[in-house]
């Protein structure tokens, strides 16, 4: 008897598994309203690199800053002409995160803009990071990690990777936060990543189920506001604590997405086709040419000519003649039925778009 009941229970966990496999939580379907990060951007300098810098008569502007650098410092180069070969002039992207305080450190990202070969080595320096409203918000220094390598000799170069292009682990500092106070808002509003009727309607019904009350409303397919007046709660922080781990089941639009060059093919769960019936075959054309020599005779005054001779044979691959594809109802069985084609991906792709055309295809086709 004990044995039939530890049965029991596994098989109970085993369906309960199986029927929130495909259930989602609800951080990884909507936006926060609020909840966002701000991009940052600034133009900074490379130095220490091993003679793969900026060629300066190329690109005045890094001597330039480099010029106005040196004089910040207490060095004057006014009238002076250097050369460096170990500078780099770069722009340096990063994200200031959401919540993010001052003297919160963050990633950096620098991309060479001149005709650098290499950032592999280099130092960044002082650099201020500037948001959309042109104030500074952070600043990055540090050394750069490059994604790549670069080697050249007198007749060849070899470039693995792009060396023109690198990170600063934790090479920013927060100097400055943004200007909003997520505890005085009234309403949140949750935005759906991929805007569904249905979904949208499942997580307004989930939320209000936890609180306990009407304080979410569906508003249309892509956003759900929450009243956070109509509910007793702490803060908007704690309310989204508690319902950014419920699951609800996404509902998604019938999509078949294929990609010609690789020949992948995707499809979502809900793709039905109609009886239709396919045939696919090949032509092989094939071209060879075959000159033929023709000398005079001898002792005579002629001359050799080459008569150009071409081959061409067309060879059609019969292939297996009709296929029919019944009326499916699960993915299983779409492509259990163009398998029955035994056919490659590519020509896969081909026949798939052939069904849209004839109608049959019940399901939004995208090529990328």
């Amino acid at each position: 008897m004990r044995f039939i009941t530890i049965i029991i229970l596994f098989l109970s966990c085993y369906f309960t598994l199986s029927l929130n496999a495909s259930e989602v939580r609800l951080k990884d379907l909507v936006e926060f309203d609020g909840v966002r990060g701000n991009d940052l951007v600034g133009y900074g300098l490379v130095v220490g690199l091993n003679g793969t810098g900026d060629g300066l008569r190329n690109a005045p502007f890094t001597e330039e800053m480099m010029s106005n650098i040196l004089e910040r410092l207490g060095v004057n180069v006014t009238g002076e002409q250097f050369r460096p070969k170990n500078v780099a002039a770069v722009l340096v992207t990063a994200t200031l995160p959401p919540f993010s305080r001052a003297g919160s450190k963050i990633d950096i990202t620098v991309s060479a803009i001149g005709d650098a070969k290499s950032l592999l080595g280099g130092t960044l320096i002082m650099t201020p990071l500037n948001a959309a409203d042109g104030d500074i918000y952070a600043v990055a220094q540090g050394s750069v990690i490059a994604g790549g390598i670069s080697a050249e000799g007198d007749a060849a170069r070899v470039v693995h990777g792009v060396p023109t292009s690198g990170i600063v682990p934790s090479g920013g500092r927060i100097e400055r936060e943004v200007d909003f106070s997520f505890q005085d808002l009234t309403s949140i509003r949750l935005a759906l990543r991929s805007p569904d009727f249905s979904t949208a309607s499942k997580i307004e019904a989930v939320i209000n189920q936890l609180v306990g009350g009407r304080v979410a409303l569906m508003l249309d397919a892509g956003t759900v506001e929450i009243d956070l007046e109509a509910g007793d709660f702490k803060s908007p922080a704690h309310l989204l604590s508690r319902i950014e781990n419920l699951t609800v089941e996404p509902e998604q639009k019938a999509q078949v997405v294929v990609d010609q060059r690789s020949g992948t093919i995707v499809m979502g769960r809900d793709v039905r086709i109609s009886r239709v019936a396919v045939a696919q075959g090949n032509l092989t054309l094939t071209i060879e040419e075959a000159p033929l020599v023709v000398q005079p005779s001898p002792f005579s005054e002629g001359t050799t000519v080459v008569v150009p001779r071409t081959r061409a044979t067309v060879a059609e691959d019969q292939g297996r003649g009709l296929a029919e594809l019944p009326d499916s109802t699960s993915l299983s069985d779409v492509i259990a039925g163009l398998n029955a084609l035994g056919i490659s991906p590519i020509d896969m792709i081909d026949i798939l778009k052939s069904i849209k055309a004839a109608g049959a295809l019940h399901a939004e086709f995208i090529v990328q």
